[in-house]
């Protein structure tokens, strides 16, 4: 089974383009059905996960080469966002086997985020599962791979201080409107969205007990939930317009498609509130305030790329305690590998067990027949034993005297491996099984072989 990953992230991708590739959930299932069945052929497990700051797809499938997925998948993508494929391919990134797993492992650990260590992106990583679950594209090979990337996260969080020394990107809003705005106490805050990251936001602003704040979303009822946590007013989205001008603070995360606040509202306002400044956070991709805002005398407009820059992971706990997730994150990868490697056998543990279930059938057939004739038990029990031995062992010893030379060794150490785990092992001249069967060779007795058990 082949596993690879196709995407684009913070460090790959500019905000404008990641904004363009993000999806929202309802899309989801359906970009995952379209990937099916436009590599149909390949019949792929496939699961997208998309936030702010990356879109990837995971993909796994029989083909001996997984990497073959990767084009048309692009192409997928990019005919998504109405981009060029050169376009495109210029900002993502393709990950195969191990290195894919490993980078499942990290994201899912915080290890490959903006904000590193940070929590969010695990219960963003879960709800993808969820969707290709739903879409029917997930497959037991994703499973295992996002399921073994959730106990790799936990364990990081657990065993390392990961995510004790970051500054997350509501903590850097609240620090830069403060270098802004002398008394964050005298200040109104305006929060756009009513998702996990507003959230988070006001729960800062919050304990710097502004002036007055206000929650605005689409859904009213979900703002007035959030507000009441606060303190705070609802407001309707479409009433924004006219009420921007009230506020001296405003953060927006949605998942709104398309900006909603444009240049022309906030020069409106700027000019109702008589040139007094405008802190403005756009934390949402895509982007919920129109970039050219942030030309306006008296307007510090910040993105999720700008607030970046201001998380800094610096110092020697830190750097011991990325050691210490790298090293866990190493062991996660191994034994996925090595259980994909062992999925690998599984049509030749079935061909196996096939074949034995008919030999037995075959000889318990013939057991029947002496019973039936009237022959002892005894003689039945001993030539079923013989016949089933006889068929077991026809082929290996066939081989063993059809090959030579180094061959010939190399088979008989696999043999010995096999067929005389921990028994006393004899060997011919030439060092192979001297278990010849039908061979008419007299092998003689030595030591126990050499060769692992």
């Amino acid at each position: 089974m082949s596993v690879i990953t196709l995407g684009l992230n913070h460090t790959s991708a500019p905000l404008d383009l990641r904004g363009k590739l993000a999806f929202a959930p309802e899309q989801i299932a359906p970009v995952l059905r379209a990937l099916r069945e436009r590599l149909a052929s390949a019949a792929p497990e496939a699961a997208l996960v998309s936030t702010c700051n990356r879109t990837e797809l995971y993909l796994a499938t029989d083909m001996a080469k997984g990497g073959e997925l990767a084009s048309p998948a692009m192409h997928l993508l990019a005919d998504h966002a109405g981009l060029e494929t050169s376009h495109l391919q210029q900002h993502t990134y393709l990950r195969e086997g191990r290195e894919a797993a490993r980078h499942a492992f990290r994201v899912a650990s915080g290890l490959d985020s903006m904000v590193l260590g940070e929590p969010q992106i695990l219960g963003q990583m879960k709800h993808a599962v969820r969707e290709a679950d739903g879409a029917g594209t997930l497959g037991t090979t994703l499973h295992q791979l996002f399921q073994r990337s959730f106990s790799v996260a936990k364990e990081v969080r657990t065993a390392t201080d990961i995510g004790a020394h970051s500054v997350s990107m509501a903590a850097a809003a609240v620090r830069l409107a403060g270098q802004l705005f002398e008394d964050l106490t005298k200040i109104r805050v305006l929060f756009v969205g009513a998702g996990e990251m507003i959230d988070l936001v006001a729960t800062h602003f919050a304990a710097r007990q502004p002036l007055g704040m206000a929650v605005a979303n689409r859904t009213l009822e979900r703002g007035e939930t959030l507000a009441a946590r606060f303190g705070a007013r609802a407001l309707r989205l479409s009433d924004l317009p006219q009420r921007l001008q009230e506020f001296d603070a405003v953060v927006s995360c949605t998942a709104s498609a398309l900006p909603i606040i444009g240049l022309g509202a906030v020069e409106r306002a700027l000019k109702a509130r008589r040139r007094r400044p405008m802190f403005m956070v756009d934390l949402a991709v895509p982007r919920d305030i129109e970039p050219e805002v942030a030309s306006l005398n008296d307007v510090y407009l910040y993105t999720v790329d700008d607030l970046s820059t201001l998380v800094q992971t610096a110092g020697e706990k830190r750097q011991a305690a990325v050691e210490r997730a790298e090293a866990i994150v190493d062991a996660g990868v191994q034994s996925f590998v090595h259980w994909l490697d062992q999925r690998a056998a599984v049509p030749l543990i079935q061909a196996l067990n096939r074949q034995a279930d008919d030999w037995c059938d075959m000889e318990l057939g013939k057991a029947r027949k002496l019973l039936a004739k009237g022959a002892s038990v005894e003689e039945v029990l001993e030539a079923l034993s013989r016949g089933l031995t006889h068929k077991m062992l026809h082929g290996t010893l066939a081989e063993l005297h059809s090959v030579e030379g180094q061959q010939r060794e190399e088979l008989a150490q696999t043999v010995s491996r096999l067929f005389l785990r921990g028994a006393t092992r004899t060997t011919g001249p030439s060092g192979h099984s001297g278990h010849s069967g039908h061979s008419g060779h007299s092998g003689h007795s030595g030591p126990n072989s050499n060769h692992p058990g």
